[in-house]
């Protein structure tokens, strides 16, 4: 499998206006990046910086999978996501060494990112989100 880096913590939340405090002053870095993805009823903002950054991720709607995450489990830590110089190796790479992939091809994500998730069965009960970055800057809220 190719070369990874973690980039980020996904940790979910009821409300983003509420968390970004908490999390700032933790991370002791500022949040940007906020964001809304219609297609998957999430908002999301980006807090801290380099590779301690965290993902709050707050449902829009009440059908959202980030909605049903809290409902079940409530707030928390949400998912691991590794930054991959190229997600289609990475998923055909992960496929072939047993990896269970939720998205077969990669999809929109955050500041038009190519994202795609594996099954947490068959990555030890944790949600992966793979990552393949396009340049963008992003600007601080």
């Amino acid at each position: 499998m190719s070369e990874r880096t973690l980039d980020h913590v996904g940790i979910a939340v009821p409300s983003l206006d509420e968390a970004i405090a908490t999390w700032a002053a933790l991370t002791e870095g500022p949040a940007a990046g906020r964001e809304t993805v219609l297609d998957q009823g999430v908002e999301v903002v980006f807090v801290g910086s380099g590779h301690g950054r965290v993902e709050l991720l707050a449902p829009t709607r009440a059908d959202s999978p980030i909605a049903r995450f809290l409902d079940r489990r409530g707030p928390g830590l949400h998912h691991l996501c590794y930054r991959v110089p190229d997600l289609r190796s990475a998923l055909a790479a992960h496929a072939s060494a047993g990896f269970e992939l939720i998205d077969l091809e990669p999809r929109r994500g955050t500041h038009d990112h190519l994202v795609a998730f594996l099954h947490p069965r068959t990555s030890g009960g944790v949600l992966v989100e793979l990552l393949e970055k396009r340049d963008r800057t992003v600007s601080a809220i």
